[in-house]
């Protein structure tokens, strides 16, 4: 068997073995994992930057099994196609544009959104946008669009630029190569403590691939598309966040991880959630002790916040 062959056939058993636990029911396809029933409008989920679907793997079989979730794979994420050399990524517009792009095709009314972190950003925004046609809205350590300084913002464009082309003229021979442990451990280092051993295993049953045959070595590197580590353009300032907080109507739930994420200005999480509570139909806010990938590591603390959310808000 030659080397990419078997890479390929030890991604699959790993990713076999991970649907035979009897407590899983999601059909999976390439750029999706749809959770419970397909009779019924799903709750719509969405991941983190560069995380994928697979971020909700522990928390769905927690969440009451007749709702069904749809979790996907955002543009350059996981098993998603990546954007073709000459696109920009501007993670926060597509992923705003893609929600309505489902919504739409599906005919789906009222949607609840669920987002963790870039995807509670995402499900924020398009709550803002379609103030009367969300129905709930469940964030995870997130409370709405990164905001960054406008100063800090001008200095680094030219080099966010340079960054993401460099990126995308970047030769397959430079394309790194790890075995599936070192793989595993550079992610857990690179999430500085959010993360444990068990869920970058979850995460990474879409988050890998194995090399490309050109490469010809046996090995894996990852599945996201490399130009999505240049995340500066398309941010927002602060008057911009406040002002979309003040369009949301819909009921509303936000679970804070302590410590969770650090953000550069932590005082603006709280300031999101009073401008929300002012303006929307209710919000629960609550503060869970774990990481910022709580609901990945620790989802028995935050299942039941959320299932009653579902069923009795």
């Amino acid at each position: 068997m030659d080397s990419s062959a078997s890479s390929s056939s030890k991604l699959a058993a790993i990713s076999n073995a991970a649907t035979m636990n009897g407590k899983a029911v999601a059909t999976t396809t390439k750029t999706s994992k749809w959770w419970g029933p397909q009779n019924r409008q799903p709750v719509i989920a969405l991941h983190g930057w560069q995380d994928n679907a697979g971020t909700f793997d522990r928390l769905c079989p927690l969440l009451p099994a007749h709702i069904p979730i749809f979790c996907i794979d955002l543009p350059g994420h996981g098993k998603s196609t990546h954007y073709p050399k000459g696109m920009q990524y501007f993670i926060f517009w597509d992923g705003i544009c893609l929600i309505r792009r489902l919504v739409r095709r599906y005919g789906w009314e009222k949607p609840i959104l669920m987002g963790h972190s870039l995807g509670g950003a995402l499900t924020f925004m398009y709550s803002a946008c379609y103030p009367d046609e969300v129905s709930k809205l469940i964030n995870i350590d997130i409370a709405g669009p990164t905001v960054r300084n406008v100063d800090t913002t001008a200095e680094k464009t030219g080099w966010a630029l340079d960054k993401f082309l460099d990126y995308e003229t970047l030769p397959l021979s430079k394309m790194p190569c790890y075995d599936y442990e070192e793989m595993i451990k550079l992610v857990i280092d690179a999430y500085d403590g959010s993360v444990d051993k068990e869920s970058v295993k979850v995460l990474m049953r879409r988050g890998m691939a194995p090399v490309p045959e050109e490469i010809q070595r046996d090995g894996f590197n990852f599945a996201r598309d490399i130009r999505l580590k240049v995340s500066l353009l398309g941010m927002f300032t602060k008057e911009q966040v406040m002002a979309y907080a003040k369009r949301i109507r819909c009921k509303v739930l936000n679970i804070r991880a302590q410590p969770g994420m650090s953000f550069h200005n932590p005082s603006i999480y709280e300031e999101i959630i009073e401008v929300l509570k002012q303006n929307a139909e209710f919000v629960i806010f609550e503060k869970v002790t774990g990481t910022h990938h709580l609901h990945l590591v620790t989802p028995e603390r935050v299942a039941p916040i959320i299932s009653d959310f579902l069923l009795k808000s």
